[in-house]
């Protein structure tokens, strides 16, 4: 039985809407929302209008697509050894239904995942963005096929994956799972779990905003040709697929951006950020790609020469640990202090530069001058009233009830503050003016609300000294 259930006049809104233009997502939830349709059905109405078929038609076309996938995936479970996941598949298939989790869809949905990326390198799929999310998208079919799910309601889940998978494939670009198996899968999956458990079309955009999240900027190839790594990022798309779903349909939390800037800026940072990360996974990576004689036999002898060891590449890596861990205080007191504002980097080290300034300065403060880099001054609405609260009266990282009243103290409203933003990264300056004695402090951010202090007023010395009273962690 068809689980179309829009009217003709909403099939005809839809088609009249659609059928002559690019519509967006957001658009799309916008239009499912006006008509009091799940999205799923608009997705559909859409293709009906724009491909001139039966909602069943569409339905039946989408699901049809799965099919060698589905196939390959089959051939995993079944005998797959992957040349980068070896036979993870089956050994997760021998064990007992839940072998991974207790929810036994999801738990399914993510051995079958596993085992579509077995088969991917087997016998290959059917790409979307990639190969990567479609393993995802087969997981999750394979899984809602296995547990007794309305086969037309897997056709409809099948389209709205479909629709969503082509976004990000056509944002795909260039190497990064962000845009294919980790990011298309983890808002493919957020969007199809919340449709199928009854999610509006609201709904279903804020799980795939906050599915989306956690995936920007997350490289791929050459990490994919490493033994083991490509399973969590394929895997985990189901997981924070999921944990999404569930975030926006069991509580009231708030999501405030549109799922049309939410997917420009992921594909965005995708395209800028593809060249340098590859960069540096090339660096630390290489020695462990996996090859075939037969290839290698082909490179011409001198380039052969100049591939480094992997013992090389692994004390490189052990002392650059070695040098960033040299700050670290005993383990005992490892975490630091409260800090208010909800970011230890992002408010924490400015409010902790401020305080120092703060001990530096003498008499009645006049103008206080903030710099902050991009990021810092982009979360100007948390770290401003903590740095303002440190600076004019010293009060620390914790201290919650200063935090929520400074900027309203007549005070502070009788200062000259002013903020400025710069582009050099990190960096966190202050500069106070005061009747007795001003200072300037030029730092850089550290996490855990430590701070690097590069040059102050009236001497690098004592602002060392000043953190020291204090208790502010310093680091190089």
């Amino acid at each position: 039985m068809s689980l179309n259930i829009m009217t003709e006049q909403q099939i005809g809104t839809i088609a009249e809407r659609t059928r002559d233009r690019v519509s967006t997502l957001g658009e799309l939830v916008a239009l499912a929302e006006e008509l009091k349709l799940p999205l799923s059905q608009v997705v559909v109405g859409e293709a009906m209008a724009r491909e001139d078929k039966s909602f069943d038609e569409v339905t039946e076309a989408c699901f049809a697509a799965f099919e060698h996938n589905l196939r390959a995936l089959e051939k995993g479970l079944k005998d797959g050894n992957s040349f980068v996941l070896g036979t993870v598949a089956t050994d997760l298939a021998k064990q007992d239904v839940g072998v991974i989790l207790d929810d036994i869809f999801i738990d399914r949905a993510l051995v079958y995942t596993l085992a579509a990326e077995v088969g991917n390198h087997e016998v290959g799929l059917r790409p979307c963005a990639g190969t990567g999310d479609s393993c995802p998208y087969t997981g999750l079919l394979r899984a809602m096929i296995e547990t007794k799910v309305d086969p037309e309601q897997i056709r409809l889940t099948s389209a709205l994956i479909l629709k969503v998978g082509s976004i990000f494939r056509a944002g795909k670009v260039t190497t990064g799972c962000n845009m294919e198996g980790y990011g298309a899968g983890s808002a493919a999956t957020a969007a199809a779990l919340t449709d199928l458990r009854g999610g509006s079309a609201k709904q279903v955009a804020k799980a795939m905003i906050i599915a989306i999240s956690p995936t920007l900027g997350v490289p791929c190839t050459p990490r994919v040709i490493t033994r083991g790594l490509c399973s969590t990022h394929i895997g985990a798309a189901i997981l924070v697929g999921n944990l999404a779903s569930k975030l926006v349909l069991k509580s009231t939390l708030p999501v405030d951006i549109d799922v049309d800037v939410m997917i420009a800026m992921a594909a965005r940072i995708h395209r800028e950020a593809a060249p340098a990360i590859t960069a540096v996974n090339v660096k630390y990576m290489k020695p462990y790609f996996q090859r075939r004689p037969q290839v290698e036999a082909l490179l011409d002898p001198s380039v052969a020469k100049k591939e480094t060891p992997n013992d090389i590449v692994l004390n490189e890596a052990r002392e650059e640990l070695r040098q960033m861990m040299a700050s670290n205080r005993p383990l005992t007191q490892t975490l630091g202090d409260v800090v208010v504002g909800g970011s230890s980097i992002a408010v924490g080290s400015p409010t902790n530069m401020a305080r120092i300034a703060h001990a530096l300065k003498r008499g009645k403060i006049s103008k206080i001058e903030i710099e902050l880099t991009k990021d810092l001054y982009s979360r100007r609405a948390i770290n401003v009233p903590a740095i303002l609260m440190g600076a004019v009266y010293g009060s620390h990282t914790s201290d919650g009830d200063m935090y929520a009243k400074v900027m309203d103290l007549p005070e502070v409203k009788a200062i000259n503050v002013s903020l400025k933003e710069v582009a050099e990264p990190e960096v966190q300056r202050i500069r106070i003016e005061a009747d007795e004695r001003s200072v300037f402090l030029d730092s850089r951010n550290r996490g855990g609300a430590r701070v690097a202090i590069v040059d102050a007023t009236p001497s690098r010395d004592e602002a060392l000294a000043a953190a020291k009273r204090l208790g502010i962690q310093i680091v190089n």
